[in-house]
């Protein structure tokens, strides 16, 4: 228990730096309201965990009897009659309460979750897009293709002063100046419009000659299209559970089976770690470590492509991901006992 929480601390503290950085990128880029940056990272991380559970058990495990091995403890224990039943039994328990926890994680609370996660990204999306521009700070809006404007103060009137935008725009590259501008938003939240007011602009490529200039105009508009978010979470991750369960959809049904594949995955890893952090005379108890890491990867990557090959209909979606465990046993199996197998040969073909 205490290998498996450690483990598992460490990894959910390497997940919320990852997502921590992903979030602040996205908050930079749409303008997120501070006050929703750590409710997203919160959430972001509530939903990765159910991948993190599996790994963390597994190397938990792998870790414990490893030192056990490793300090000769495990030798006296079957030494004094310990069996496999008393062996197996606690890691059992402890695989049954993790797998339960998991499978109300991946099917209840990870889609909740991120349903509330994609709910706040529209609401910061259009709150950062409506706000006002603040004087004194740089503000982009519609990416790298939109525009930057910087604001030194603002009039009594509302109206911002001493105004610059600089705009991409067909290849080119176009700086304004302006004494006065107002910044609005259509209702949808897909067109900023810059309406600057007795000002110049300048408009060419960089490194060429090819500018034109304008040196007065009284007033000039300026469209920016925002590019709706570009987000790998999709509505699906954020489907209820039930509403896949009573679908026929093949990318519903591929999710499904995915969410009811991790729990599956940790009860597997759990007992196959056991036979698994066997360790040989004077051999280090991080031996195995590197072959549990491994037969992680592979059975993770079997799920991910099952998981495609039933939206594309390779495999019948009745099939699910079953045979991705059933490919784990045996493999994890043969890990565990050709070595063993080889060495009782070699030993019988050594001359007497």
């Amino acid at each position: 228990m205490t290998s498996w929480l450690a483990v598992t601390g460490v990894l959910l503290v390497i997940l919320l730096t990852n997502e921590l950085a992903r979030v602040l990128s996205r908050a930079a880029d749409n303008q997120y309201p501070r006050t929703m940056v750590l409710e997203l990272i919160g959430l972001g991380a509530l939903h990765n965990l159910n991948i993190l559970v599996p790994i963390g058990l597994l190397l938990g495990v792998v870790l414990a009897f490893g030192r056990l091995y490793h300090d000769s403890e495990m030798a006296a224990a079957l030494a004094c009659g310990a069996g496999s039943a008393r062996i197996y039994l606690p890691v059992a328990c402890l695989a049954v309460l993790v797998t339960v926890l998991l499978a109300w994680l991946s099917l209840e609370v990870s889609p909740a979750a991120m349903s509330q996660v994609l709910s706040l990204r529209s609401v910061a999306l259009r709150a950062g897009q409506f706000a006002p521009v603040a004087p004194g700070r740089f503000r982009a809006f519609g990416g790298a293709q939109g525009a930057v404007v910087y604001a030194q103060g603002e009039n009594p009137d509302g109206t911002l002063s001493n105004v610059f935008v600089e705009r991409n725009h067909e290849g080119r590259v176009e700086v304004t100046l302006a004494e006065r501008a107002r910044h609005t938003v259509t209702p949808d939240g897909r067109t900023v419009t810059v309406t600057l007011y007795d000002g110049e602009r300048y408009a060419g490529v960089p490194g060429t000659l090819q500018f034109q200039i304008m040196r007065h105009f009284s007033e000039l508009s300026i469209p920016v299209q925002v590019p709706p978010p570009v987000d790998a979470v999709t509505d699906l991750d954020a489907a209820p559970t039930r509403e896949l369960i009573d679908s026929q959809d093949l990318a519903k049904r591929a999710e499904l089976h995915w969410r009811l594949a991790l729990p599956v995955m940790c009860l597997v890893l759990a007992l196959v770690a056991v036979p698994l952090s066997r360790l040989r005379p004077r051999q280090g108890r991080l031996a195995r470590l590197w072959i549990a890491v491994l037969l992680y990867l592979v059975y993770s990557q079997l799920v991910a492509a099952g998981k495609i090959w039933i939206e594309r209909g390779v495999l019948p979606q009745s099939l699910g991901l079953w045979w991705t465990h059933a490919v784990i046993i045996v493999l994890a199996l043969l890990v565990i006992l050709v070595p063993g197998f080889l060495a009782r040969l070699r030993h019988r073909e050594a001359p007497a």
